[in-house]
């Protein structure tokens, strides 16, 4: 696991070289697919970079990745094991140009995701984990540890959605109380509560599973939880739909994020 770790940090770096050429090029081709979601140059790009090199590592394992995610529940319950990626997290703040973007790759094995790497292309940060290995960020060449805050801040940090901040988040901060509000986009919310500068995510809207995935991995490597609103960790490739249900990220477990 090791070894794969090391590798797919490399190619999520290669993929956000792939990015950043379109991202300087200003040419971005932004299209729109069927569900009004953006769909630009890089996303393209860094899905044939990675689909590519995910097969040449490991061309028995499929690869589901948003850029190529028609693939009928038929053929992928049968699945045991299987990539699953967003070649470009954050698309709408990759258009915006503020950097708020990553590549997420994660190994999901019976439902749940066991090794991943979510890279930001712009500050060349790279967070990666796996069973067994650790967590880890990486930043300017060093290589740290991370965890969680396990006993979260008297007024909590609580982590919001640049550009989805729906209406039950607003009616849940209410009910929450004092808190201080950072928003930022893509897969960087989770990894904000793996590192503990943020206690809580809280995300009442919609999701894919390519988006959550890997950080995912993160933040249950770093000692958080990821839980639908009924408790359950957050599960993958179990239904014919790949939207998630509503989920919450946090670090401390002594607090009942869910019922407030």
């Amino acid at each position: 696991m090791k070894d794969l770790l090391k590798e797919i940090e490399q190619l999520s770096v290669t993929a956000g070289k792939a990015i950043m050429d379109v991202y300087e090029s200003g040419d971005f081709g932004v299209d729109h697919k069927s569900d009004d979601s953006p769909l630009t140059k890089a996303d393209l790009a860094s899905h044939r970079v990675i689909v590519d090199g995910l097969n040449s590592l490991t061309p028995d394992v499929p690869v589901l990745s948003e850029e190529s995610a028609d693939i009928p529940f038929e053929e992928r319950q049968k699945w045991e094991k299987y990539w699953l990626v967003d070649p470009l997290d954050g698309t709408k703040e990759f258009i915006k140009r503020n950097g708020e973007f990553t590549v997420n790759i994660a190994l999901v094995e019976s439902g749940k995701p066991i090794l991943s790497v979510v890279y930001v292309p712009v500050t060349h940060v790279t967070y990666a984990a796996a069973q067994g290995v650790g967590v880890f960020k990486v930043e300017g060449g060093k290589r740290s540890s991370i965890g969680v805050m396990k006993n979260s801040r008297f007024k909590p940090t609580v982590v919001g959605s640049r550009s989805h901040m729906s209406d039950e988040v607003k009616e849940y901060l209410e009910r929450l109380g004092q808190h201080e509000l950072v928003s930022m986009g893509s897969s960087l919310k989770f990894c904000l509560v793996a590192e503990g500068k943020a206690d809580l995510y809280p995300r009442l809207g919609l999701t894919s599973e390519w988006d959550t995935a890997a950080a995912q991995c993160i933040v249950e490597q770093a000692g958080g939880q990821v839980v639908t609103l009924d408790g359950e960790p957050l599960q993958y490739n179990s239904k014919d739909s790949l939207l998630n249900p509503h989920f919450m990220v946090f670090g401390d477990k002594s607090r009942d994020w869910v019922n407030i």
